[in-house]
């Protein structure tokens, strides 16, 4: 019994990332819940991290958990980001995001056209 629940626990866990593998996903800080709103000026500073998929298809918006550098950065390796979009960032985060292996793009606008814009670097 112990071994089976063991074992279900950690297909709980283990699933969720071997989803994300290989899969991009895209951050965009935004001032508001919708990809029509604006990329806010810094990650730490944003009311919402918007997600997208490797598509650019708007995944969903969540409120930012921490509304500083370090705990956005833990927040978006979690959840498999691998692009933040926003105006600027200081020097810390980029040091932290690297470390997470996410990448830092700047870009002033709207989310939705900030990942088009990501996507068509690519």
């Amino acid at each position: 019994m112990k071994r089976k629940c063991l074992l279900i626990v950690t297909v709980l866990f283990i699933m969720p990332s071997l989803a994300l593998a290989g899969q991009e996903r895209i951050a965009v800080a935004a001032n508001g819940e919708t990809p029509e709103a604006s990329v806010s000026s810094r990650p730490g500073l944003a009311p919402f991290i918007l997600f997208f998929d490797a598509e650019g298809k708007f995944m969903e918006a969540v409120p930012n958990p921490g509304k500083n550098g370090i705990a956005v950065a833990g927040f978006l390796a979690k959840r498999g980001v691998t692009i933040i979009v926003a105006e600027g960032f200081g020097p810390i985060i980029v040091e932290i995001m690297n470390g997470e292996g996410i990448k830092p793009v700047t870009f002033t606008g709207t989310a939705a056209v900030a990942v088009k814009a990501v996507l068509r670097a690519k």
